[in-house]
């Protein structure tokens, strides 16, 4: 294997674990804070659909794709967020049970995206404004990308990439920090961990429960925005296949740090990004068998870590207040 496969591979790498960071970091944020987000499942379906619809009649009416993709990512953005305020209000003000709330929105968001799809997508639909461009073909800063591009060896993994696959490393930094070096971090930590301790201190438990389950909701929706505003400029239905759940995973496997979810979810792209070198070395068999890899590696994930990944103690135990 040559050094421009092996650099390819792990910028394939960086791309296809850009949607299960995202949904790690929205389970960081809202888990930490004490609240149960399976549902990053149907908000990042949601959201690359509401985003593609968007942009795809956006550039209907305008007929300029730079405007018509930003509209779809704040579309994609809002879409999530709306889910997570849904899950949100039903979990913490009418104390649900945060799993069944989660099983709700993912199948409703199954279908309601399907239902989009015949409706409006699969006949008759407008063209599509493609997706995103690479960094170093932006105007402004297409220059200062491209020049970093040129950096041997982790200039083109690092730098040669989309919007939003770039915007995740910097949010895995951020979130890193936020979490682990601020007062609000010290905080949603604590009303994650003894949510009665952080009220008697003070801490608007409830606040800042439903304000971490927003801002996951935020990633999440980032997330669906790239599968169709990012990687392929088109909107199929269950096109997240199950990328939200891994997500979950990672986050578990990442001991609920952006960090250790970052590497988990690195894992689990590497597995994705090999399968054209595995189907180029093993021609004979099917390669449905290479596609299978990443959810073997979830199962047995699951299997070997969830029961020694301790979550935080209050997670997904609605608080009462005395």
């Amino acid at each position: 294997m040559d050094l421009d496969t092996i650099i390819s591979t792990l910028q394939a790498m960086i791309r296809f674990a850009t949607p299960i960071t995202l949904a790690a970091l929205a389970g960081v944020y809202s888990e930490r804070a004490g609240v149960v987000n399976i549902a990053t499942e149907g908000m990042m379906l949601s959201s690359a659909c509401i985003g593609f619809l968007a942009s795809l009649y956006s550039f209907a009416a305008f007929g300029q794709a730079g405007p018509a993709l930003a509209l779809g990512l704040v579309a994609a953005l809002l879409a999530g967020l709306l889910l997570a305020l849904l899950h949100a209000v039903v979990s913490i003000r009418y104390k649900t049970d945060q799993i069944i709330s989660g099983t709700v929105i993912n199948i409703l968001a199954v279908g309601a995206t399907g239902y989009i799809y015949r409706a409006y997508l699969a006949t008759g639909a407008p063209t599509s404004p493609g997706a995103f461009p690479y960094l170093s073909e932006l105007p402004g800063i297409g220059l200062l990308f491209g020049l970093l591009e040129q950096i041997p060896l982790l200039g083109p993994i690092l730098f040669r990439h989309k919007p939003i696959a770039f915007l995740m490393l910097i949010l895995v930094l951020v979130t890193h920090y936020v979490m682990f070096h601020t007062t609000w971090g010290l905080r949603t930590r604590a009303v994650g961990e003894h949510p009665k301790a952080a009220d008697t201190l003070g801490v608007n438990v409830y606040w800042m429960r439903y304000v971490n389950v927003l801002v996951g909701g935020l990633m999440a929706g980032l997330g669906g925005a790239w599968f169709t505003l990012e990687q392929v400029g088109i909107f199929t239905p269950n096109m997240t296949a199950g990328r939200g759940f891994i997500g979950l995973a990672a986050m578990i496997f990442g001991k609920w740090s952006p960090i250790g979810a970052l590497g988990a979810a690195a894992l689990f792209g590497l597995a994705e990004a090999i399968q054209p070198l595995l189907q180029i070395f093993f021609r004979s068999f099917p390669y449905q068998f290479f596609s299978m890899i990443p959810y073997i590696i979830t199962i047995i994930v699951l299997a070997g870590v969830v029961g020694r990944a301790l979550p935080p103690a209050a997670d997904g135990q609605p608080y009462e207040q005395a």
